[in-house]
Parts: structure tokens; sequence; C-alpha cells
């Protein structure tokens, strides 16, 4: 493009080429002074927002501190669900722990011969005392909070394991209890002869009687001094009708001079159940029971686990 300039002012006529490199530089300088015109415009606007109060400008503003506030909020919203979603299944552990804690405990006291009032396991045990006035009270932080659960279900674990323990002990004891001869066979007043030393009725020598002698009728009933399993049920040469029952732990009672027996070899009695009637068979100068306790097959004063009952 060629540009020639006139004037009454100019001696002479001037003259320009404009090539395409001269447009092309001309645009890219406008362009950039619209964008600095631009920018200087914007800089100005929100630097001096708040003193200017331009409606676009304030409600731009607006617009945009709702969605940056709606952005943040999704955000906590989202972190305390995942949160509280983790504390809720960790709560609900909690609550299956101690139904079983409470349930376990229930049978505890029952094993241990307490009092239902005395452990009131579904009640919340009453607590109280006065606000400290040396370090003041504070609100629990999330993090805090969740360290707190994570501690009470590590102990309420523990407690469940120990308690766990404590309950096949107690269970044991009471197996052992219930095999352990403590109950009277008979029901008698009196015994005509007991553990040790005596005059045999038939030689009157001096002889040692293993047993006691309890004094009863004809057909007085029989019953087992502990649980086991009968390993003799038959005629003995001297001691008649006997029973022998085993309850482990290498203790062995025997019932002696029976009239009838209503057990067999190899049957499983209970504490208590009728095995028997007195009589006087064998090796005897009247109805009555003789009753021994063996440990490890030698006999022991039956009055010592008897008296055991009582105590």
């Amino acid at each position: 493009m060629h540009i020639i300039l006139v004037s009454d002012r100019l001696t002479r006529s001037r003259s320009f080429t404009l090539t395409s490199f001269h447009v092309a530089a001309g645009v890219v300088a406008l362009a950039a002074t619209v964008v600095v015109l631009a920018g200087a415009l914007f800089y100005v606007s929100v630097r001096h927002a708040a003193q200017i109060r331009l409606p676009v400008i304030e409600s731009l503003f607006l617009s945009a501190q709702r969605a940056e506030a709606q952005e943040e909020a999704r955000k906590t919203e989202g972190f305390l669900r995942e949160n509280l979603n983790a504390m809720a299944v960790k709560v609900g552990e909690m609550q299956a722990r101690l139904m079983r804690l409470d349930a376990l405990g229930e049978r505890l006291s029952k094993m241990a011969g307490l009092k239902p009032q005395e452990f009131r396991f579904h009640e919340v045990p009453g607590r109280g005392g006065a606000v400290s006035t040396s370090t003041p009270p504070h609100d629990l932080s999330l993090e805090e909070f969740r360290q707190q659960l994570d501690d009470l279900s590590t102990r309420m674990e523990n407690r469940t394991d120990y308690l766990g323990i404590v309950e096949s002990t107690l269970f044991d004891a009471r197996v052992k209890k219930k095999l352990m001869p403590t109950t009277t066979p008979v029901d008698a007043s009196w015994n005509a002869s007991s553990f040790g030393w005596r005059i045999d009725p038939f030689t009157g020598q001096k002889a040692l009687h293993e047993g006691i002698d309890f004094i009863a009728d004809v057909g007085t009933p029989i019953f087992a001094a502990a649980g086991g399993v009968v390993v003799f049920a038959r005629r003995h040469p001297q001691y008649g009708l006997m029973v022998e029952i085993d309850h482990g732990n290498d203790f062995v009672t025997r019932y002696a001079h029976a009239s009838k027996l209503f057990i067999k070899v190899g049957q499983v009695v209970r504490r208590g159940q009728k095995i028997a009637v007195v009589g006087s068979t064998g090796r005897s100068t009247g109805p009555h029971l003789h009753f021994e306790v063996r440990y490890k097959g030698v006999a022991k004063n039956p009055a010592r686990f008897l008296r055991a009952s009582v105590s």
C-alpha cells in the first residue's frame, strides 16, 4: 500500500509505503493495547471493588464467593460423611461387643453364685463430679473422638477375652465340683460306724473301716454322691450288691450292701440320681449303706467330702 500526504504547510508531499509486515505489527500493537487496557480496568475494578460498589462487580464477587463456599461445604460434608460412616461402623461393633459382655457378665454372675441385683449389667452406672477449675473443659475434636472410640473398642475386646478366660476357669471349677462326691448318698440321720480303725463286728479284731455305714431301712433310696460313669454294678462277695462310680480325676465312690440296683455298667449318672436301695447283702449285720470314697485307689474319709457340701 502506498500513501501520499499533501499539506499546505508542507513544501512538498510525503509518501509512505505500508507493507504486510507493518499492517501485522499494527494489528498486534492494537490487540496488545486492548489487552493491557482490559487488564488495567479489571485490576482497578477488583482492587477497588468495595469503594466503587458497582452492582455488576459486586454480583460477580458474590457469585464467586458463593460458589467457593458451596464447593468448600461439599468437601467438608464429604469428609464428615466418610468419618461418620467409619465411626458408625465402629459404634456398631462396640454395641455388639457390649451385648456379648452383658451376656457373659450375667453368666459369670450366675456361675459365681452372685445375686442378680448385685450386678445390673443393663443399667448405666451413676457418675458425677464437680467441674475442674484447674483445667477448663473443651470440646473433643474429630481426631480425639476417633481416638477415644479406638481406645474404648480395644479395652472392650481385652475385657471380653479376659472374662472368657474367667468363665472357662469357673466352668472347669464348677464341673470339678459337680464331680466331687459331696452329696449325702442316703437320707439318714446318723451313721453306725465311721471311717478309721474299729473292732470288726464279725471277728472282734481291730481292723480299718474304709468307709461310713449309714443306718437306714431296707428300700431306702441310695443316690449318687456326684456325677460319673458306672464301672461296677453287681454282687460282690463281701460288699454284696454294690455300685462303683468313677467321677474322673482319680475319684471313685462305692455303695455297698444294697438290696436292688437301678443302673448298669457304662451308664452315665448325674449327681443325686437314684442308683439303688438300701439292703443287707454281703458281709453285713443289718440294713445299712456302706459308702466309700477312693482317690487313686486309696480309701479316704468320706466325711471330709460330705462336710464340704455344708460349708
